[in-house]
């Protein structure tokens, strides 16, 4: 049955942005969410849904590339601004914001929203990052530098001051109360950054060995303990390709369909969600919709979709 979320609205946001990756096509991924029928599905889950309408930004062909260690900054930073902005408004009228990417960027301005409209109580806020890969780069440690592979270094303070900006005077999450689920593709200046901030990392390898429901226990009690809540950023590359070929950045030896969706299921079942980004999807590598398929099971089994 649905979990206490069911009771509330939640609010859309189609960000259709791929400056972020090296690959084109995520930006064509909310649609293709859409037409998998997430909107009608969320709302026999008996939820309240609002459209908040759709972030777009220029096509690369039409776009300075910039400085080469942060590809397409002022355009990334403009569409994070944009959806904080209407992540925040979304919070301020109570609904849950879920953010429908485009590449794993967009997790700046939202998670800076989310920062932003808690302080406002002095509670921060819990992530849980499900994800093939760490996105703690900066310029600095980037091989390729796509902002994708930033943005949860940004989030804690680290990187680009005006992506750091967005979330306010200071970082948008503490490490103490982060956690990333299914990593097994992590950068050498990633592997530092990790360990120098303490952010938990459950590695494919300590899911395999320990199990996906005891290492999401354990996340969830880090991003749940002293804070307002826990934020759900969901890449679907963590995902095995063969249950979800239709990604940019394909990592083999990934989480299950199972696992997928009980790491999203134990998320519901804490009645503490605030808000969730699903990123990544590009259609141009999918089958027959499959991935949007999926997507749209995992963003339900957030939400409070159960089998009983």
């Amino acid at each position: 049955m649905p979990s206490s979320t069911a009771t509330r609205a939640v609010r859309i946001a189609a960000v259709h942005m791929d400056l972020g990756a090296g690959r084109r096509g995520v930006d064509m991924g909310p649609s293709a969410i859409r037409i998998a029928g997430l909107a009608a599905r969320l709302t026999r889950l008996g939820l309240d849904v609002v459209e908040g309408g759709s972030v777009y930004v220029r096509e690369p062909e039409v776009c300075p590339v910039g400085e080469t260690r942060v590809k397409y900054l002022h355009e990334v930073l403009a569409c994070c601004t944009e959806l904080r902005d209407a992540t925040l408004a979304a919070l301020d009228q109570g609904a849950i914001p879920l953010s429908l990417g485009g590449d794993h960027s967009i997790a700046i301005g939202s998670l800076a929203a989310q920062a932003l409209h808690h302080r406002r109580r002095g509670l921060p806020v819990g992530l849980v990052w499900v994800d093939a890969h760490a996105d703690m780069n900066t310029p600095e440690t980037s091989p390729s530098g796509n902002i994708h592979g930033m943005p949860l270094a940004v989030s804690l303070g680290e990187g680009v001051a005006e992506l750091v900006g967005l979330a306010g005077d200071r970082p948008a999450l503490e490490p103490r109360h982060v956690s990333i689920v299914g990593a097994r593709d992590v950068d050498p200046g990633e592997r530092e950054r990790i360990r120098r901030l303490g952010v938990r990392v459950f590695t494919m390898s300590e899911v395999d060995e320990r199990g996906i429901a005891t290492c999401m226990d354990e996340a969830l009690a880090r991003a749940l303990d002293g804070t307002a809540g826990v934020h759900l950023s969901f890449d679907l590359d963590g995902v095995d390709p063969q249950f979800a070929p239709g990604v940019g950045t394909p990592v083999a030896g990934g989480l299950t369909y199972r696992e997928a969706h009980l790491a999203c299921e134990k998320v519901a079942k804490s009645g503490r969600l605030l808000g969730m980004d699903l990123v990544e999807l590009n259609p141009v590598l999918d089958t027959n919709n499959r991935t949007a398929k999926l997507a749209v099971e995992l963003i339900l089994s957030a939400f409070g979709k159960t089998i009983l």
